[in-house]
């Protein structure tokens, strides 16, 4: 049966054999030190003075008794244990350990072709894998392009049949041949004069086409939505055969500009927010906007999704304080509305008067027209 001390029990006073003082060590007979020589442990456990002065084994261990009938001294042993342990220790351990032996840096294996020598504990690592790299073509060598050719699924794209991600997913499922081959690898380049069908009907990439709108008020700027009563595309219908998307958009309730088009390089480098395209806005307000509150919109306003700082802001008329023209390059939805909204002024109209170049002259609402090639090329440029 195991008793233990019971948590926050005052601990028993240590019990002394004998007359010995606290604190002091008990000398033990060189005649009566031979149970430790033989290994044997002198004291195996608690026993009344009477046991050790009378010299009776407890259990199977002899107690040894002292001159002052005290504990005896067994450091000696403990010691001569210690050393032993660590005798063999070093014998098993240490003496077997095998010799690291360190390169130095002026070794042959550590020295590239140019001479500088490569130092440090990757200094062979580093040196493989310069020479690994000289073995194979980078990777823009590995991806070079071929002058006219133009990736499978771009090329799928502008032939107006569906989006770059979808043309993935035709490609991967065996629909889409090359020159009666079927081409199932992502990345693809179409080479000039080559022939691509999807199912089984030859395509061709489509022309270019850019298409300037008049948007009015009512329509959602989207390719399709079940929910929405009308949409841009349909203002747009009967433009072109071609596949053209918005470029951008317009909330629904803002009026003027807005560019179709199926060319998709330039569609990123004029919404892109890196790219800072100008965009002119003319607003009309509730109330008499104030000096104050327009020099505010110039050195900028922390909205919910950040700090926005508009490129310039004035009157539209000295008489009619109540319409602002804002220029601004931020893409952000509805920064607009939402910046005079946080000064705490209501929106009655937003119209777009100037995009990227372009502008509303000779454009009647709800109208659309083709650019002109000095446009096109106009956009092309402030692209770049």
């Amino acid at each position: 049966m195991i008793i233990r001390r019971e948590r926050g029990q005052e601990r028993q006073e240590k019990r002394t054999v004998g007359k010995r003082e606290p604190g002091t060590r008990p000398r033990v007979r060189k005649e009566e030190s031979t149970a430790s020589d033989q290994g044997r442990k002198p004291y195996a456990g608690r026993t009344d003075s009477r046991e050790l002065n009378s010299g009776k084994r407890v259990g199977k261990t002899k107690v040894l008794k002292t001159a002052s009938g005290s504990k005896p001294n067994t450091t000696g042993s403990s010691r001569f244990l210690k050393e032993r342990t660590s005798d063999v220790f070093r014998r098993n351990v240490i003496e077997k350990r095998p010799e690291r032996k360190f390169e130095g840096a002026e070794s042959d294996q550590f020295v590239n072709k140019t001479g500088k020598v490569l130092r440090g504990k990757f200094g062979k690592q580093n040196l493989n894998n310069e020479f690994n790299s000289t073995q194979r073509p980078s990777r823009s060598a590995q991806t070079k392009k071929e002058p006219g050719s133009m990736r499978l699924n771009r090329y799928i794209a502008n032939a107006g049949l569906c989006s770059r991600r979808e043309a993935d997913t035709f490609i991967a499922t065996g629909c889409v041949t090359i020159n009666g081959k079927i081409v199932s690898e992502m990345g693809h380049q179409v080479l000039p004069g080559e022939l691509v069908s999807f199912n089984g009907k030859i395509i061709s990439a489509e022309k270019k086409v850019y298409v300037l709108l008049n948007k009015p008020k009512g329509y959602v700027t989207t390719l399709e939505d079940p929910h929405a009563d009308k949409t841009v595309m349909e203002l747009i219908a009967n433009a072109c055969p071609e596949r053209i998307y918005p470029v951008g958009r317009l909330d629904k309730s803002t009026t003027g500009l807005l560019l179709f088009t199926n060319d998709g390089d330039m569609t990123k480098r004029l919404t892109h927010p890196k790219y800072n395209r100008k965009k002119i806005y003319h607003v009309f307000l509730d109330r008499n906007v104030t000096k104050n509150h327009l020099q505010e919109i110039v050195d900028g306003v922390m909205l919910e999704d950040g700090f926005v700082v508009a490129d310039s802001v004035s009157y539209v008329s000295e008489d009619d304080k109540k319409q602002v023209g804002i220029e601004i390059h931020s893409g952000k939805n509805k920064i607009v509305r939402r910046i005079f909204e946080h000064l705490g002024y209501k929106v009655d109209k937003l119209d777009r008067v100037y995009f990227c170049g372009l502008t509303k002259k000779d454009l009647p609402r709800g109208r659309w027209r083709f650019l002109t090639e000095e446009e096109v090329n106009l956009l092309k440029m402030t692209s770049k």
